[in-house]
């Protein structure tokens, strides 16, 4: 099994800041893309960030230039520096990853449960 724990969330004033971290842990082979989605309240998942294992990063609509997305490989882990935060911002953010379990393995899609994100105005 693959698990995913974020972590970091919590409430801030608009133009804060924080760090969100996701760690995979379990039976993993290799980690491909890592990747940052998020969930206001009525409205649908919409990707935030995800990086490839090369480095190449795929931006959301909204939130570019203000997120920066960053991996350590040798701990399975994501990161997500979010500065200038404001209401619109809040939502769950969950992050993803596609695993490869064995060598021989193709890769899956796992999630995490989710961190809660407020911005209060």
């Amino acid at each position: 099994q693959v698990h995913l724990v974020e972590s970091g969330g919590g409430l801030v004033q608009t133009g804060g800041s924080l760090r969100l971290s996701c760690a995979a842990s379990g039976t993993i082979f290799s980690i491909n893309a890592m990747g940052w989605f998020r969930q206001a309240p009525g409205k649908q998942r919409e990707l935030v960030e995800r990086i490839n294992r090369d480095g190449t990063i795929t931006y959301g609509d909204s939130v570019k230039g203000r997120f920066t997305i960053s991996r350590d490989d040798a701990k399975n882990t994501v990161y997500l520096q979010m500065n200038s935060l404001a209401p619109e911002d809040t939502a769950i953010y969950y992050c993803n990853a596609a695993v490869r379990r064995f060598s021989a393995d193709l890769y899956y899609t796992y999630w995490g449960q989710g961190t809660q994100v407020t911005v209060s105005s």
